[in-house]
């Protein structure tokens, strides 16, 4: 009997270990959302609506937009008329969604209360990432390039009020990812991947001012995020796997860790001082110690090119796209961010 409790004891405290070390996790998992119809494929983006309580969510490869209610975390709707959603911007004042179709070489319009699409701008083939400027209205996507065969991409500037594009802004590469722009001035920053560098556009005078190199043997920097008060500017490469910190001023490299491959979204959360990287397997959570030095805090179980997150600072939650892989369906996990 003595044994039998030894036993017991060793057991309970083994599992109080587990669970208090779960509890310091800075991502805690309080639910998921089940997506059994959807087939193996990628997620790319998501977009919130904080006041009507949803989530859109491109499902890339299966030619879908998801809605999903943040209160229930269950899914609601499902937008099926498209061929490969990239990215979305909605606009609460306007009640319309702004959803990039990349193989339709179109941003579509819909309307967000019914979900009935409204509208069309023509962009160049293989419309993908997105930034907006709330102050100025304008919608900055990513065009043309690898799929166009041209040595160029574009960088459609959309005026959201009017559903047209206004003009082209031409990069001299033909591969861009990510684009990211400066709140209080006019700078946009880009991952020129095609040239594994940073580059930053004047958006006022539509020109390239400077070009970053990254160090050397980095490459394919897909992800970035930036930390506007620091001056810091985060930016992920897959090959290899890293988090590069630059300062955002002029391009210096701050600092230069090793990180989960395949990352396809980045976030700086400014309350808890960290970055999420969602990439294959895994979610790194990085430290911000201060600008200038970076820990890796905790690798979060993730799962195969579970690549696609969003963190919602305002629901204190961080969301995670799962596909679709062998028997498991696809699904989307919801974390709480611990502090």
């Amino acid at each position: 009997m003595k044994r039998f409790r030894c036993v017991m004891l060793t057991v309970s405290l083994a599992l109080a270990a587990g669970v208090k070390a779960q509890e310091k996790l800075p991502l805690k998992l309080v639910g998921t959302i089940p997506l059994p119809g959807l087939k193996d494929g990628d997620f790319d983006h998501f977009a919130p609506d904080l006041d009507g309580h949803r989530l859109f969510l491109t499902a890339e490869e299966n030619g879908k937009v998801l809605v999903f209610d943040t209160n229930s975390n269950t899914l609601v709707h499902t937008i099926e008329d498209l061929k490969a959603p990239h990215a979305i911007l909605y606009r609460k004042d306007l009640k319309k969604l702004f959803i990039v179709d990349g193989d339709a070489s179109a941003v579509k319009v819909y309307d967000s209360e019914n979900y009935k699409m409204i509208g069309e701008i023509k962009v160049a083939i293989d419309a993908d990432s997105i930034a907006y400027d709330a102050a100025t209205k304008l919608l900055y996507v990513v065009t043309g390039g690898r799929e166009a065969h041209t040595p160029y991409t574009l960088i459609a500037v959309i005026d959201t009020n009017k559903s047209e594009k206004l003009r082209d802004i031409k990069i001299a590469s033909n591969h861009i990812e990510a684009i990211i722009l400066e709140p209080s001035g006019p700078r946009m920053f880009m991952n020129i991947t095609g040239q594994d560098a940073v580059g930053v556009l004047d958006r006022n005078k539509s020109v390239l001012q400077a070009t970053w190199p990254l160090p050397a043997g980095d490459k394919a920097n897909v992800a970035m995020a930036f930390d506007e008060a620091n001056h810091r500017l985060f930016v992920v490469t897959r090959t290899p796997g890293k988090l590069i910190v630059l300062n955002s001023d002029n391009g210096k490299v701050i600092a230069d860790l090793p990180a989960v491959g395949f990352v396809d979204d980045a976030a700086y959360d400014a309350k808890q001082k960290r970055v999420y990287l969602p990439g294959d397997q895994f979610v790194d959570v990085f430290e911000q110690k201060d600008a200038d030095h970076y820990a890796l805090l905790a690798r979060i179980p993730g799962s195969f090119r579970a690549k696609t997150a969003i963190l919602v600072p305002e629901l204190n939650r961080y969301y995670l796209a799962v596909p679709h892989h062998e028997n498991k369906d696809a699904e989307v996990r919801v974390y709480d961010i611990q502090p």
